[in-house]
């Protein structure tokens, strides 16, 4: 047996042993409320640097604002030099909710028929327990490797905030990997290779005021922007082809992973009922899959705000898609690692945008996602799947193993 196939083995072992453990920080990260937009991030930080500190491992918190902590921690192969592979989670969760939209308790694990239930462990406490076990049984057994792991969990990434990813990567050069291995799973245990880009745009509509009963069809600033939106709203049913370069994509992403999507998620204008409005706003989320820019679809609203009139278009924010070459280094170690754990290579998908993948692919890292999260996206009554979160552990592991010792 080679030293690879060894450690292949080993730390399939150690999973395998440490499944309740596994389990256990997972409720404990579940029971440490995180929620934006509050976003206080301190508590599941607490979870992880006492975690990782009772096991010997040395952990570092850096912070931008006191309630947003950031956790690295940092190991180093004895086998030799190797290359550097970061392992990417986050620790904030969405919002938690009207009390009447869950089903099952915010904050505390729920164990039902091999189903696990509570605030953001889909998105992405689950995750974030299996890359932190995966990183302990690779620190513990780094004589066998070579190279360096780093575990990055990060205070802001559901609201692609300043305090987490983009503050250290402002600020530490060495987080600048070979490549990067986000547990912020596409849904479907699937291996997210590309993602959505995003454009918010304020959309302003602007007419005379005047007396309610003097509006002829067409004329008022509410009218306006009425008229641009539901011509945006039909952009709903585009189908994007993906280009050519990550093409494995399109048989297996799903209608809803290649469609351009627009929502208006914010209206507001006009004073009282009798009233032409003078003024009227929207702001408009438009998420882009690849094959599109954020450019290019800005300069379409423009055009059609133009035949409407009276229309003015601002970007808030926005970036384009972006993706990892399907035959990465890092691509093809987890597609393998499944394989073992999982009895089949994951199918490449389109994600949703937002990701602190997308932050290191900006930089020129190979980067991907792939984690325990069940559905496309999470929300109330989240949930995983108890074997994922197992497999998903085993799966870090082995595909960390394989990509730092180039085999």
């Amino acid at each position: 047996m080679t030293i690879a196939d060894s450690l292949a083995t080993r730390l399939r072992e150690a999973v395998a042993e440490d499944a309740s453990e596994l389990l256990e920080l997972c409720a404990d990260l579940v029971a440490a409320p995180s929620p934006q937009p509050n976003g206080n991030t301190t508590a599941p930080a607490e979870v992880i640097v006492d975690w990782l500190t009772r096991r010997g491992l040395t952990v570092e918190t850096v912070k931008l604002r006191p309630e947003k902590p950031n956790i690295l921690a940092t190991c180093t192969g004895e086998a030799g030099p190797g290359p550097h592979l970061v392992f990417l989670g986050h620790l904030d969760t969405l919002p938690d909710g009207p009390d009447a939209a869950w089903s099952v308790p915010r904050y505390r694990m729920g164990r039902t028929d091999g189903v696990l239930t509570g605030l953001g462990i889909g998105n992405m406490k689950a995750a974030v327990a299996s890359l932190t076990v995966a990183y302990a049984h690779l620190a513990r057994l780094r004589g066998m490797w070579g190279g360096r792991l780093t575990l990055a969990l990060v205070a802001d990434e559901v609201v692609f905030g300043p305090d987490g990813a983009m503050h250290l990567l402002a600020t530490r050069d060495d987080l600048v990997a070979d490549a990067v291995l986000c547990g912020e799973g596409p849904g479907g245990m699937t291996l997210g290779l590309a993602e959505k880009g995003l454009l918010w745009l304020e959309l302003t509509s602007t007419a005379d005021a005047g007396q309610g009963m003097l509006a002829t069809r067409g004329s008022t600033a509410t009218a306006r922007l009425a008229r641009l939106l539901t011509e945006m709203d039909a952009w709903n049913e585009e189908q994007i082809e993906p280009p050519m370069a990550i093409r494995c994509v399109a048989s297996e992403a799903g209608a809803h992973r290649l469609r351009l999507s627009v929502n208006a998620g914010q209206i507001a204008g006009g004073g009282i009922p009798s009233q032409i409005a003078e003024k009227v706003r929207a702001t408009v989320d438009l998420r882009l899959p690849p094959g599109l820019t954020a450019d290019s679809l800005e300069a379409r609203v423009v055009e059609a705000a133009k035949r409407v009139g009276g229309i003015t278009v601002r970007r808030l924010k926005g970036w384009n898609p972006n993706w990892t070459a399907p035959d990465a280094a890092i691509v093809r170690a987890v597609a393998d690692a499944a394989l073992v754990v999982r009895g089949s290579r994951p199918a490449p998908v389109v994600r949703l945008p937002g990701s602190d993948a997308a932050r290191w692919r900006a930089l020129g890292v190979p980067a991907l996602c792939y984690g325990p999260q069940a559905e496309l996206a999470s929300g109330p009554d989240d949930y995983v799947l108890e074997a994922d979160l197992q497999d998903s552990a085993a799966v870090y592991a082995l595909a960390a193993a394989s990509f730092l010792n180039g085999s």
